[in-house]
């Protein structure tokens, strides 16, 4: 073994060779999808462009505090906590019998005699091909859907939120469920329990704070949705922001981004209470 000059043993990591392999793999894979996206960062610091960004962020400042505006805005953040809560309820209630589906320690079958089993895994199959569609198109494009279909209006985000998030929602519900320990679950099971009594009293007490904090942690990412919804005729925040980009208003903008951020505040704050509370 070699040492050094004190008579300690010379430091050497066993998988140096390990990580640096993967290293360049990366680098190797990651280069030429840069390169197809166009990424070019450094362009932002040339001369002419840092100036069009700076007086770009000059005109948001100050915000705007009118009380014109500021009624607006306030309208506007309600409709869109609005949009997005009951977004989100619908989306819960469609994801919680999916999740409940596509969980296998939940699953009967597993443990029953004759050939129940194949039943068990084709329905979690399907209920797996449900929640994949409900995720895999984005909520922008059902937006534009149902505008299409509703007119303009916050009823457009509220089912676009509500048939996206449910697919997101379900999913990582049943994981969730799964990830913990599901012997308190199989027990009740082979006891003779129904399949309610051993999520509520064999899943649910590992895993309540966990649930409890993706679904807030959804919410504000409905929350966020919503706006960008906005734009393309869902109401709310977005469709203000909409418009005062469009009169190159400022400080009407910051205002909004401000909102924005209190909104994010105040997700972040419920999920903290709700984890205490369930704790």
């Amino acid at each position: 073994m070699n040492t050094s000059a004190l008579g300690t043993p010379a430091l050497h990591d066993p998988q140096a060779r390990a990580r640096a392999g993967a290293l360049v793999a990366a680098i190797v894979v990651l280069w030429p999808l840069l390169v197809l996206a166009e990424f070019k960062p450094w362009v932002l610091f040339e001369a002419g462009n840092l100036k069009v960004m700076g007086n770009f962020l000059i005109g948001f400042l100050p915000p705007a505090i009118s009380i014109e505006f500021l009624g607006l805005l306030f309208v506007a953040t309600l409709q869109t906590l609005a949009m997005a809560t009951a977004g989100i309820a619908l989306a819960w209630v469609l994801a919680v019998p999916l999740a409940f589906a596509m969980t296998p320690s939940l699953s009967v079958s597993r443990i029953g005699p004759g050939n129940a089993w194949r039943r068990g895994r084709a329905l979690r199959g399907v209920a797996r091909m449900v929640l994949t569609f409900l995720r895999a198109i984005p909520e922008i494009v059902w937006a534009l859907v149902f505008v299409r279909a509703l007119g303009l209006g916050p009823a457009a985000g509220v089912l676009a939120i509500a048939i996206t998030y449910a697919g997101m929602l379900g999913k990582v519900y049943a994981e969730i469920l799964e990830s913990g320990d599901t012997r308190p679950a199989r027990a009740l099971l082979e006891a003779g329990s129904g399949r309610v009594t051993a999520l509520c009293y064999g899943l649910l007490p590992g895993a309540a704070q966990e649930l409890a904090s993706y679904t807030v942690y959804r919410w504000e990412c409905a929350v966020r949705a919503s706006v960008v919804m906005g734009f393309v005729g869902a109401g709310g925040l977005g469709q203000v922001m909409d418009q005062a980009m469009k009169m190159l208003n400022g400080g009407e903008a910051s205002s909004i981004l401000i909102t924005f951020l209190l909104l994010v505040l105040l997700a972040d704050a419920l999920s903290a209470a709700l984890r205490r509370l369930l704790a």
